[in-house]
């Protein structure tokens, strides 16, 4: 048998990740993957213990041949120990080893390695050759001294290796390089290019360590008793330096160079250049630092100069609306002329940029801003005030942003807090536009009229700025403590009710008004937008529920009491759900949804609307109110009886409605006569005004003209006709003043089933709100004095000679 034949042997592999083994080197190591240790237990049963230890190219979990080098080292496995989560033992290299073939056994991977012997030097007593060993071998002893190794160690190490692989491997083995350095060396086979190679390693670990150590004398010497940190990292900033480094930008550097590209105005760029420099001087852990750090990230953060380019077209902007909104075309009309204004305007600044004209230029734009309504969507929850700002934003191409302003008690949340104050940030409206990342978005102040006032300060005060064109150009954020430019935005304001809203605040913003939908308008709008939203979100289909328009009109009129739609969503969901359920049950496949079915599906009604009177009645006349949750009638019932000509009121009545009420007798005194009332019913009767629905409070003038045409009815003993419901102020000479809310009022009063409407005359114009459809459905009567209304509402007995309640008043007044 040959020596090649006889230096070959098949032995186990045993795959390391960022290490190699030179040979005449001991090692602990942990193993705890499965083909790993079955590999040892294989060497283990062997009688010489031989290992073959070879590292990993990509120091990956998976071990494969592929990912395995082809030269390794024979190792002898020493002491080793078990435990619960793997193997610790010792491997001594024995020798180098390259690889003829691998293949798997089992579970673990075996090697057929080949000894790999040194290549000694062309000529072995070359002194050069001779050198070179001898400055490794006290190279490599100066190196382990200055690493803290005690000199005899050093020595006796350096005396048990004689030759000069041996000792190279044995250096190597201890060097702190990167694990492919350490692989080239472990494959040098020729030992003066091993010995060369390895010198040059050790000189570049002695030179680091003198590096330090003079980077440590020089910082002890500069800084003395300061903190033992700061010294740490001029010791690391030392470092990077002698290993080539220094280009490399540190955080710090990085920061300055964000900020060096911002286009600031000369007052901030004054502010950030005076703060960075005390950031230069603080050290890196100190709190001051992170404070200043913080404050500057955020300045860089912010949108200086970034704008979004504006695509204006009024047809596209048209079109966005109606795909979004359905009605509200009021609304609609309002924002486009906003945006028609807008296009007008950059229309003729970018034609005067053209021409050159830079002055006029700069002077429409400064125009436009100034005067730029801010628009204040005012309305009932649920009418589409929220969703109406993020069409805009679409339609205008810009960022979208909304804080929302309910409960804010603090002026710091408009504002921002000083920096002075741990965890100061800046306030809502620059965080918005932080958000946003651009100076130029369309931002949402919602619920205005839920601001807050505390000792802290009023918020609504802090708005005035925010909302005054010729202000907030140079807007000053208490974090930032510099002028920012809000005069590109633009801003949108909601609120539910605008008499919540202080009066210097509302003055800068222009009112648009949002009226709840009616019956019709919220069809149709479950029809379009809320139930195919809820089929998605519950994964129906259209064809697995359909739903009826009666089917729906029940829904609205028998568990919705809103002006809005988010009660018909949340309803529509409801029955989306339940159908869902069925149909993953395999109760059924589909679901035709019928009026009847709704109740068995969903429960019974939840809102019980008025009805009309099924007969005239003697005290008890029809009014109308609105609410934010629409419109509907009310009744407003009279009693008479034996007293002492007292008034009672009862009913949860606000002061306006007392004195309606008081305002009311006072007139049928003043007119008994003409009215047809005896004294005596005035003087030795007590009235008593009672409007049903006793626990909710009720407020406002529009009853007077129901409580007086009560009143008369009920001391002139003539009914009130059940088909007629009225509104109106009334005052002591019996003038009847317009109201609001006519709109929503007349048709709660067309669901309550009321055909005849009597309105202030002042109110007449008020009826185009009305689609033609409803307006022909009643007939109005319109009333300027309190006669008019009695003529029409009270009806005298066909058997009595009596003529109409209030035709003796209306002659004698004429």
């Amino acid at each position: 048998m040959s020596d090649k034949t006889q230096h070959r042997q098949q032995i186990p592999v045993l795959p390391l990740r960022n290490l190699v083994l030179f040979p005449g080197v001991t090692v602990p190591i942990g193993a705890a993957r499965p083909g790993t240790l079955r590999a040892i237990e294989a060497a283990l049963q062997t009688e010489e213990r031989l290992i073959f230890a070879v590292s990993q190219i990509d120091g990956g979990e998976a071990v494969d041949p592929e990912t395995l080098h082809t030269m390794g080292t024979i190792a002898r496995i020493g002491q080793v120990q078990r435990g619960l989560g793997g193997i610790q033992l010792l491997l001594h290299g024995e020798f180098r080893a390259t690889v003829l073939q691998y293949k798997k056994n089992g579970n673990f991977i075996e090697a057929l390695v080949h000894r790999a012997a040194d290549l000694p030097p062309a000529e072995p007593d070359d002194p050069a050759f001779a050198a070179l060993h001898k400055e490794l071998r006290e190279r490599a002893a100066e190196l382990g001294e200055k690493t803290g190794i005690a000199s005899d160690i050093v020595e006796q190490v350096m005396q048990s290796v004689g030759e000069a692989g041996p000792l190279a491997d044995l250096v190597a083995g201890y060097l702190d390089i990167p694990t492919n350095e350490r692989q080239t060396l472990l494959e040098t086979l020729g030992v003066e290019e091993r010995l060369r190679r390895v010198l040059l390693h050790v000189e570049r670990q002695i030179g680091l360590i003198d590096a330090q150590s003079d980077i440590k004398s020089m910082v002890e010497e500069e800084l003395g008793e300061r903190q033992r940190e700061i010294f740490l990292r001029e010791q690391l900033k030392a470092i990077r330096k002698e290993l080539g480094e220094e280009g490399t930008q540190t955080e710090r550097d990085e920061l300055r160079e964000r900020l060096d590209e911002l286009d600031l105005p000369a007052e901030a760029k004054k502010e950030v250049d005076r703060e960075f420099l005390r950031l230069e001087r603080a050290s890196p852990d100190a709190m001051e630092a992170q404070v200043i750090r913080t404050y500057l990230e955020t300045i860089a953060e912010l949108p200086w100069n970034e704008r979004d380019e504006e695509h204006l077209n009024l047809k596209a902007a048209a079109t966005i609306l109606d795909e979004d909104h359905f009605g509200l075309q009021k609304v609609k009309d309002r924002v486009l002329e906003t945006l028609a204004v807008r296009q007008l305007r950059n229309a003729r600044g970018n034609g005067a940029k053209k021409k050159g004209e830079k002055d006029e230029a700069e002077s429409v734009e400064a125009e436009a801003q100034a005067r730029a309504p801010i628009l204040l969507f005012t309305g009932p929850p649920g009418v589409g005030k929220t969703s109406i700002a993020k069409s805009i934003a679409r339609a205008l191409g810009r960022k979208y942003v909304r804080i929302s302003l309910g409960g804010a008690r603090d002026e710091a949340d408009i504002r921002g807090h000083r920096r002075t104050y741990v965890g100061a940030m800046l306030g809502r409206i620059m965080h918005g536009i932080k958000t946003a990342g651009t100076k130029n978005p369309v931002f949402l102040l919602d619920e205005v009229d839920k601001l807050g006032v505390s000792y802290q300060g009023n918020p609504a005060a802090a708005l005035l700025e925010v909302l005054d064109p010729a202000q907030n150009d140079s807007f000053t954020d208490h974090y930032l403590g510099v002028p920012f430019d809000l005069s590109e935005v633009l801003f949108v304001a909601t609120a539910n009710f605008t008499e919540n809203i202080p009066a210097a605040l509302l003055d800068r913003m222009e009112v648009v008004e949002f009226s709840g939908y009616t019956e019709r308008e919220k069809l149709s709008i479950a029809r379009q937008y809320l139930l195919p939203r809820r089929l998605k979100e519950a994964g129906l289909d259209t064809e697995q529920l359909v739903l009826g328009d009666a089917a729906l009109s029940s829904l609205i009129s028998g568990y919705t009491r809103e002006a809005g739609v988010r009660q018909l969503e949340r309803e529509l969901g409801k029955v989306t759900r339940k159908v869902a359920r069925k149909i993953a049950a395999g109760e059924v496949e589909g679901f035709v949804l019928e009026k009847d079915a709704i109740t068995d599906l969903i429960g019974r009604p939840t809102v019980h609307p008025e009805q009309a009177a099924r007969e005239d009645q003697v005290g008890i006349a029809t009014g109308m109110y609105y609410t934010p949750a629409g419109g509907d009638i009310m009744f407003v019932e009279v009693s008479v009886m034996k007293g002492k000509g007292e008034l009672v009121l009862t009913g949860h009545l606000g002061d306006v409605m007392k004195e309606s009420a008081r305002a009311a007798l006072t007139f049928a005194k003043s007119h008994a006569e003409e009215l047809g009332i005896g004294a005596g019913e005035l003087t030795d009767r007590d009235i008593h005004i009672h409007v049903p629905a006793g626990a909710i409070p009720k407020e406002g003038p529009s009853a007077g003209v129901t409580m007086a045409t009560a009143l008369v009815s009920a001391l002139s003993g003539v009914p009130v006709r059940h088909d007629i419901a009225m509104t109106g102020e009334v005052t002591l000479s019996g003038r009847v003043l317009p109201i609001g809310g006519v709109k929503e009022k007349i048709l709660g009063a067309c669901r309550a089933g009321i055909q005849h409407i009597v309105l202030p005359e002042e109110n007449l114009p008020d009826l185009e709100d009305l689609s033609a459809e409803e307006r022909d459905r009643i007939t109005v009567h319109s009333a300027s004095h309190l006669g008019e209304v009695l003529e029409v509402a009270l009806r005298p007995s066909p058997r009595s000679s009596m003529p109409p309640v209030g035709s003796g008043l209306l002659t004698a007044l004429n």
